[in-house]
C-alpha cells in the first residue's frame, strides 16, 4: 500500500483459506455490503465507470473493523494516510498510458441489467439484487431464461426524498 508492506498473516487473516460457500454462491455480510456500497458511491463521484481497486481501499479507510484498527496500531496508519495511498494508486495506474476505447453511442434503454441498474444508483449490485429478492424493486425475467432485468422507471420509485431530523 504506497510504499508500505501489510502482512495479512501477521493480522491474523487467513487469505488462504477456501470459502465455505457452495460454489457459485456468493455471500456477503452486511459490513461488506456497506464497503462495497461505498466504494461505489466513490467510484461514481470519480466519474468511473466501474468500482476499482482504489475505490474499495478508500471505503474500506471509514470502516471501524479489527483489520482497519489493527493497521491503525501495528503500523501507525491514519484514515487519511490509508485513503492518500489509495488515490496515490490510481495516479500511478494513470501514468500508463492505455488504449482509448471506442467511443460507444449514447443511448438510455427502458430496461437495465442489475449491474446497470446498481451503478445508476451509485449501490453494489448485491444490494439491488437484495431489493429485487425483498420486493422493494420490480424486476422481469427474460423468458426462458436466469437474466432479470429493470425497468428505468422503476428505479425512480425506489428513491424516496430525504427528511432531515429536526
Amino acid at each position: 500500500m504506497g510504499s508500505s508492506i501489510i502482512d495479512l498473516e501477521f493480522l491474523d487473516i487467513d487469505w488462504l483459506k477456501p470459502p465455505t460457500q457452495p460454489p457459485g454462491k456468493v455471500s456477503y455480510s452486511q459490513a461488506v455490503v456497506d464497503i462495497l456500497d461505498r466504494a461505489a458511491i466513490i467510484a461514481k463521484r470519480d466519474e468511473s465507470p466501474k468500482v476499482g481497486i482504489d475505490h474499495l481501499l478508500a471505503a474500506f479507510a471509514a470502516t471501524e473493523c479489527s483489520v482497519m484498527q489493527r493497521l491503525r496500531e501495528e503500523y501507525g496508519i491514519t484514515s487519511a494516510q490509508w485513503r492518500a495511498a489509495a488515490a496515490n494508486l490510481l495516479k500511478q495506474s494513470d501514468a500508463q498510458p492505455k488504449p482509448a476505447a471506442p467511443a460507444l453511442p449514447q443511448t438510455t434503454r427502458e430496461y437495465l441489467s442489475p449491474e446497470e441498474a446498481a451503478t445508476e444508483l451509485g449501490i453494489h449490485v448485491q444490494t439491488l439484487r437484495a431489493y429485487v429478492r425483498s420486493g422493494k424493486l420490480p424486476a422481469l425475467r427474460l423468458a426462458g431464461e436466469r437474466a432479470i432485468r429493470i425497468r428505468r422507471e422503476d428505479l425512480q420509485h425506489l428513491l424516496e426524498p430525504f427528511q432531515p431530523e429536526s
